[in-house]
């Protein structure tokens, strides 16, 4: 039996998760409240309500401090919390008050870098890494064969997806490309692995590059996909505990 673990949101790309015990998804959008903002980079030239590719983004790829963000999404007021070891709590409105975010990431960048200069949102799709409404699904039997090989563990929160599923074999997920599942009401159709950078090499709770995620992946299975990308096609709500069908 594969059931749901765990849900996770990143309401602010590659700036924090959080986590949900049920979600209601649409048909043809991402998770809501995931990825809804991102950190538009100041080489971005992204007009506003306009997806782009994850090059115009600040993400843990470049910086692996912000891997160790957690948030908050307070939908009704659409305020976010965000918190981090290094730095003071945060709680500001994204669409209102750009500037306090950015003041408060900017020490989490190496100054050498380019720099984060705005907030852009993107409602329905969000900013995904997918040029399609995607969400994002890891086998957790994944993450403990991984683990095992390179003898230390590895949180499965490295991998920033949106549902945890229990149950499955080790690297079975790959298998469900091309499937549809039936996941609690909702409905999705797995489209493709995803390929992992550098954020994964950074720990989420203190934001340093400590495991080599990327050469574990290569060496032990000739490749660095880890997790797989899937499309919402009929909405319905889906909450910790539901089990998975593949139809």
């Amino acid at each position: 039996m594969t059931e749901v673990r765990a849900l996770w949101r990143h309401p602010i790309k590659g700036h924090g998760r959080e986590p949900l015990t049920s979600v209601r998804l649409t048909s043809g959008q991402a998770m809501p409240g995931d990825r809804l903002w991102a950190v538009a980079l100041d080489i971005a030239r992204l007009a506003d309500g306009e997806w782009g590719p994850c090059v115009n983004f600040s993400r843990g790829s470049k910086t692996g401090a912000i891997m160790a963000i957690n948030a908050r999404l307070d939908e009704a007021s659409e305020t976010v919390t965000l918190t981090h070891p290094d730095r003071p709590d945060l709680t500001f409105r994204p669409d209102h008050d750009p500037a306090a975010f950015l003041d408060w990431v900017r020490p989490l960048m190496p100054p050498e870098g380019t720099q984060p200069s705005r907030l852009m949102r993107l409602d329905g799709r969000g900013f995904t890494d997918t040029d399609y409404p995607s969400v994002s699904l890891l086998n957790l039997a994944s993450n403990a064969d991984l683990a095992d090989k390179m003898g230390v563990p590895v949180s499965p929160l490295r991998w920033r997806c949106n549902i945890h599923l229990d149950g499955l074999a080790p690297w079975a997920e790959f298998d469900l490309i091309g499937q549809r599942l039936r996941i609690g009401s909702a409905e999705m159709t797995v489209r493709e692995p995803i390929r992992r950078c550098l954020a994964t090499t950074a720990n989420p709770e203190t934001g340093l590059r400590d495991l080599d995620t990327l050469a574990a992946l290569n060496t032990n299975w000739d490749h660095q996909d880890f997790g797989i990308y899937a499309e919402v096609t009929q909405g319905g709500e889906i909450t910790l505990g539901d089990q998975i069908e593949v139809l």
